[in-house]
């Protein structure tokens, strides 16, 4: 593409987004054929939120719908708030109770969490999806613009300057400064008739509402108008108002200080400055306002007035404690004061946002019982907490964030490709103190041990089952399930009773990042330098690192790093248990059973137990094969011995595994899918638990077996022309093609493997 074609580009997406403007006869009926163009603010970010559309996640177990709005699609997910799905559809229920006048109008929406939780995410996220909204069609946002010099030249008008008064000169028109809804310049029994007729053909359960008056700015052109037309004795009073030559309404694209305020931390002031805007006393001097002061003359840089007609932010609300107390009336009443002569209707969704320590603030005064003078406040808020993630998954995409550019967030068809996105190493480019770059490597599962570790010192011990440690825990609430050898347990089947508090302590991610980033900022000599391969960050560099530097974090109190420490030796072995995995599927990958034979071997043993007919090459009609369910039994399986046979045939405890563990899945496949044609050919092998561990995963008695003059001890380095050094190589060599290890991490993590099994190889 030149120069002038992105040029071209530009200018036709600016198209897309604006409009010429209108006037106010067109704009009606424009909401008749678009009704969502006059939303309230609240419906117009309930709407907002719904047009994205929703996804199925699993969270602490459970599968959830999830609105895509939250992962902040319109920016590549830059600013996508992890997890707290839960937290955020109740937020999403409460707007809409809100949205149709139900029972919440007069609450303020709270969120609190502890640090790094995804609140500032929430912020970002709401600015952008807000954004991105309002330059579709359905969710245009509209506001007025007046003109009064053409009304008479010599007569008072609303311009700071001077000039020939045209309806085309642009510098005469000034925008409503807090977007005022272009409904509200009807007179209020005319503008029920239009949302009346409007509510009456809409099929939504949440009608549009428009109850706010002329703000002060636009009321001063209004009655400057009026007053002028009157005077001359015009019939047509409101048509002249708001010819098109003195009212205009116009699209604007919604942003921070144009339909979203935002009040930040550090923003200062008195309370009616911080809410409203300022009086700019020099030019109150200038302007004839008939003996009082002139709304021409504020500012209207308040939180409020920026946030007219969508969303106003409080941001870290414990900084403004003092105003939330001025906020009490605002939701309900719809109204605020520029002082005490001018009041301005406002139609904004207002939410809060805030550490703890705004709840310590709110309870200062709690022993007071029915004295508290902070009850009013707090029982306007309406609360929604966000905690730290609980899923493994998540976790490890929020560090992945962290360390990276990337942004895009994770979706999956199974778990099996989240598990993939889980253990993937993180390579980043470091520069030294001399201005060299080099690359730092976070093995295969280096990311997913931090993670792991962080979700275990968040997961409560309260509630957890018999038999489980918080590691399974962690497990079944990314997965869904625990798989158990050939047994795989849904959540449902493990009793987490009681009342747990996951999630609302432990390490943060913050935490994590900097542990992180100062393991590959720092050249330092690790245990495996003399590979000279110092540049890999192994799994057990980032959980010892992780763990000693908790006595060093302020942030952690004493009883927290004596916990967390305690909870870090079932990670390692986990992850040990993972890199085994990796090592031994390395090993035996070219002895993997080809699919053809372990479906050869379903379909024998279902026609041994159902009497289905079985039909050879040919087409011909056979009897199972006891010879070959035997070998496959015990060459594959790793299951049986002959013992376990009479002659070729099983014996009691081989032909309970063939019910129990083969013929039940299968029935538990065709009961799943009973409305379709069921055949034990269509059948998903990885469907079935026992099968599964055939085709994907092995043990070391599968490689004893398969090579006979294998000894790890030998591994380190193996004597040339040896069975060890052959497996050694072809195992490096599948971990880095297979597995995305490089060559220096497969290196590290076969060893550490072997240096453990060594010590209990027969």
């Amino acid at each position: 593409m030149t120069g002038n074609d992105y040029v071209t580009e530009a200018d036709r997406t600016l198209e897309e987004t604006y409009e010429e403007p209108m006037d106010l006869a067109t704009y009606v009926d424009r909401i008749f054929a678009n009704p969502t163009i006059a939303s309230h603010a609240s419906k117009y970010l309930l709407e907002a939120i719904e047009a994205a559309g929703t996804r199925t996640v699993v969270e602490e177990g459970e599968e959830k719908e999830r609105y895509r709005f939250f992962d902040d699609p319109h920016n590549d997910g830059e600013h996508a708030i992890l997890g707290n799905t839960e937290v955020l559809n109740g937020f999403v229920d409460d707007l809409r109770s809100i949205a149709a006048g139900r029972a919440k109008d007069e609450k303020i929406i709270w969120f609190e969490g502890p640090t790094a939780t995804g609140k500032s995410e929430l912020k970002r996220c709401l600015v952008n999806g807000l954004r991105e909204y309002s330059k579709t069609p359905e969710g245009r946002r509209y506001t007025v613009e007046w003109n009064v010099t053409t009304a008479e030249a010599e007569d008072r008008g609303l311009s700071y300057g001077s000039g020939d008064p045209t309806a085309s000169d642009d510098q005469h028109w000034y925008e409503s400064p807090v977007q005022a809804h272009p409904l509200s310049v009807f007179p209020e029994e005319v503008r029920e008739r239009v949302l009346d007729d409007l509510n009456g053909d809409l099929d939504d359960h949440v009608p549009v509402r428009v109850d706010a008056k002329l703000d002060p700015f636009s009321r001063e052109a209004y009655d400057f108008l009026e007053e002028r037309y009157r005077r001359d004795g015009e019939e047509a009073l409101f048509s002249a108002i708001t010819d098109d030559d003195h009212l205009r309404v116009k699209n604007y694209v919604v942003d921070v200080g144009q339909g979203v305020g935002v009040l930040h931390s550090e923003d200062d002031g008195p309370p009616k400055e911080r809410l409203v805007g300022s009086w700019m006393h020099g030019m109150l001097q200038e302007l004839d306002s008939r003996g009082r002061k002139n709304p021409q003359a504020f500012s209207y840089d308040g939180v409020l007035s920026q946030g007219n007609g969508v969303l106003t932010i409080v941001e870290d609300a414990a900084q403004h404690a003092d105003l939330l107390q001025k906020l009490l009336n605002v939701p309900d009443e719809q109204s605020v004061k520029l002082d005490k002569g001018i009041g301005m209707d406002v139609d904004t969704q207002m939410l809060i946002i805030s550490n703890p320590d705004l709840e310590a603030q709110l309870n200062q005064h709690s022993d007071r019982n029915g004295m508290d003078p902070l009850k009013a406040l707090k029982r306007r808020l309406d609360k929604h907490q966000f905690g730290y993630l609980t899923n493994l998954s998540l976790e490890s995409e929020l560090i992945r964030r962290e360390l990276t550019n990337e942004s895009a967030v994770w979706e999956a068809e199974s778990y099996e490709e989240l598990e993939e996105r889980i253990r993937e190493p993180v390579r980043v480019s470091v520069k030294d103190q001399g201005g060299d770059t080099r690359t730092e490597e976070f093995a295969p599962h280096a990311i997913e041990a931090a993670a792991l570790y962080a979700v275990v010192t968040r997961l409560d011990e309260e509630n957890l089952p018999n038999g489980l440690d918080l590691v399974d825990k962690a497990l079944i609430y990314d997965q869904g399930y625990l798989q158990e050898g050939d047994t795989r347990r849904e959540k449902d089947d493990f009793d987490f009773n009681g009342e747990a508090h996951d999630g609302e302590h432990g390490i943060p991610v913050t935490y994590t990042r900097d542990t992180l980033a100062e393991l590959i900022q720092t050249d330092r000599d690790r245990h495996h330098s003399e590979l000279a391969v110092e540049d890999v960050v192994m799994p057990r560099d980032v959980l010892n690192t992780m763990a000693e530097g908790l006595a060093d974090a302020p942030v952690f109190s004493t009883g927290e790093r004596s916990e967390f420490e305690n909870r870090i030796v079932p990670v390692k072995n986990y992850i040990f248990d993972r890199q085994e995995s990796d090592v031994i599927e390395a090993i035996m990958h070219d002895k993997r059973v080809d699919e053809e034979t372990v479906a050869d071997y379903v379909e024998q043993v279902y026609a041994w137990e159902t009497d289905e007919p079985l039909y050879n090459d040919r087409g011909e009609e056979v009897e199972p094969d006891p010879l070959k369910m035997k070998l496959f039994e015990i060459e594959h399986l790793g299951r049986f011995s002959e013992a376990e046979y009479e002659g070729n045939l099983p014996r009691e405890s081989v032909r309970n595994f063939r019910r129990e563990k083969v013929i039940t899945s299968l029935n538990r496949h065709a009961w799943e899918h009973r409305d379709e044609d069921f055949s034990v050919e269509d059948v998903d092998l990885t469907a079935i638990p026992v099968i599964k561990s055939v085709l994907e995963s092995h043990d070391w008695d599968d490689v004893q077996r398969t090579f006979e003059d294998f000894d790890p001890r030998q591994w380190d380095n193996p004597p040339s022309e040896t069975e060890t050094a052959t497996v050694k190589e072809r195992t490096i060599d599948t971990m880095v093609d297979l597995f995305d290890y490089s060559a220096a991490s497969a290196e590290l993590t076969s060893r550490h493997v072997m240096g453990q099994v060594s010590y209990r190889w027969d």
